[in-house]
């Protein structure tokens, strides 16, 4: 179990922590909280109990690092709707990216807001990988590329547009990026895929906040199907896979966002 026990010394007995999780109780004879270790109620290291200690009581192991900092505790006074929709609204995908590397410190910054996304039941199953080298990613183009076309179904689909857009890429799947991210996940479910996007969706909205384009790249995961050796050159293990690419953007401008219906919300009226 990853929570450990109390710090008594800095503990108020406030009893929030009750209100957090069963595995909490009251030791009404010793009138302290305690953890109790039932195999009913398995912890699974949600973090709850611990951000919500106001006297950060709680001892734990294995969870990784807290953060707080002025504003958590009113997370609307950080920025506004209107700014967040403006950010939002102006995000696009960026297919055309400069050959400058992006440093590591701020690829770092992508990755921790990534890590930072929920998953289904805290399971957190994801593994993060990245390839930055042109030759890596030729070869992953390659083999991704072969897969696809090799499918008579994909090949009619996509074979058109690899011919067009490989008159202006060396690697055309991935658009020359600098950097192609991978997410790959033991969980293969449907709730699996639904935490690799949520997380991408973290990574690509740091990304953009960082002055850098991404691109959400379903031919990866599609040309796993047809190759599974496309792991290997990818470095992921697993066949539940999303991949983006990642770069600064090149000369690409946008002056208005594409339109976009207003979708009827059932219940709402």
């Amino acid at each position: 179990m990853s929570i450990l026990g109390i710090d008594y010394e800095k503990c108020s007995n406030c009893n929030i922590c009750l209100t957090t999780c069963i595995l909490f109780r009251k030791d009404r004879d010793q009138n302290k909280i305690i953890v109790v270790d039932n195999p009913k109620y398995k912890c699974n290291s949600c973090g709850q109990c611990i951000a919500r200690c106001p006297e950060d009581a709680i001892l734990y192991e294995g969870l990784g690092k807290t953060l707080t900092f002025e504003g958590i505790k009113k997370p609307e006074t950080l920025v506004s709707y209107d700014t967040i929709y403006k950010f939002l609204t102006a995000h696009r995908s960026v297919r055309l990216y400069k050959k400058k590397i992006v440093p590591i410190d701020t690829l770092r910054k992508v990755f921790e807001a990534m890590s930072r996304a929920p998953t289904a039941d805290n399971k957190r199953f994801e593994r993060f990988s990245i390839l930055s080298d042109r030759d890596r990613i030729k070869n992953l183009n390659d083999a991704v590329l072969e897969a696809i076309l090799s499918n008579s179904e994909t090949n009619e689909r996509f074979g058109e547009l690899f011919r067009l857009i490989s008159r202006v890429f060396h690697s055309p799947i991935y658009f020359d990026a600098p950097h192609v991210i991978f997410v790959d996940s033991t969980e293969e479910s449907k709730m699996g895929a639904i935490n690799i996007g949520i997380i991408i969706t973290y990574g690509r909205l740091a990304a953009q906040a960082l002055g850098l384009g991404t691109c959400w790249n379903g031919w990866t995961q599609l040309a796993l199907k047809f190759n599974p050796k496309i792991k290997e050159i990818a470095n992921v293990k697993s066949n539940m896979v999303g991949t983006f690419t990642i770069g600064y953007p090149a000369g690409t401008k946008f002056y208005r966002s594409p339109p976009r219906t207003s979708k009827p919300v059932d219940g709402l009226e």
